[in-house]
């Protein structure tokens, strides 16, 4: 799989953004949406780890094993980063590989949470990263990922996909006016139309995940590889390739945002094959 765009190092600025805040909020988008109070008793793999924020957020929950996993090294380096401030634990492991090895994804064990959130579309395979990830949840464990949601239309998922390729074929001022025309179009203008503060918006982003505004942006723009699916397309792929996992939480969009899925494993009808 071949970078087109470094997360890694956006995620390098984004880790001096962090704060204890953000350590709780990242610790609320896992909790809340599991459903669960703390991971004692757990395994968790986070592919695709990006800053590291929610393999520590595990970690701090009590997670008895955490695994991160993302194919930048920048990346990798940002999750040892957090991994030095926690006295880099046993119980913690960081590997720099890619969930579409077939190879690297045979040598990792099951686990009681796998997740991935905001990667599977970024890897260029995006079903083959799926499969392969929901290959690796364990028994009675669960399953969550989000994947950008598929608009069509004029100004739908192939328009945005141009323009990723574009702000990436871009020198570095260019894709600061893309960065600036962005803000000013849809983060000014558009909050200001449906009557919302802008700055209200940008002070109270770090609520949502612990994410930062800025880094999400330059994401937004630069990620690529960039792949989406309807909600329909993710429930037909896992019904018939993963009969005994059952949706049991969801939380849906109908912008170019992400859509979010946890999945719980109920038996063992997975697909063993990874090709």
């Amino acid at each position: 799989m071949e970078i087109t765009f470094s997360f890694g190092k956006n995620w390098q600025k984004f880790l001096k953004n962090l704060n204890e805040e953000r350590f709780k909020n990242a610790e609320k988008s896992l909790t809340q949406f599991m459903e669960l109070e703390t991971f004692e008793g757990k395994t968790f793999l986070d592919i695709g780890c990006g800053s590291g924020l929610f393999s520590y957020a595990a970690f701090n929950l009590g997670a008895d094993k955490v695994v991160s996993l993302d194919f930048d090294p920048f990346s990798v380096e940002c999750c040892k980063h957090l991994h030095e401030k926690v006295n880099k634990p046993k119980n913690w492991e960081i590997y720099q590989g890619s969930i579409l090895d077939k190879k690297f994804v045979s040598k990792l064990n099951k686990f009681d949470i796998v997740y991935s959130w905001g990667v599977l579309h970024h890897t260029g395979k995006m079903w083959q990263a799926i499969k392969n990830a929901a290959c690796l949840v364990n028994k009675d464990g669960y399953y969550y990922i989000s994947i950008y949601n598929k608009i069509e239309g004029r100004k739908g998922s192939e328009f945005w996909l141009i323009i990723k390729k574009i702000y990436n074929h871009s020198p570095r001022i260019g894709k600061l006016v893309m960065e600036m025309l962005y803000i000013l179009r849809y983060e000014i203008i558009g909050n200001l139309i449906s009557l919302r503060n802008p700055l209200t918006i940008i002070n109270e982003y770090k609520a949502r995940r612990g994410m930062e505004w800025k880094t999400d942006i330059v994401d937004w723009l630069g990620g690529l590889p960039y792949e989406f699916a309807k909600v329909d397309e993710i429930f037909k792929f896992m019904k018939v390739n993963f009969t005994d996992f059952d949706l049991v939480n969801i939380k849906t969009t109908d912008s170019l945002g992400t859509n979010w899925f946890l999945f719980k494993n109920k038996g063992h009808g997975l697909i063993k094959d990874l090709s």
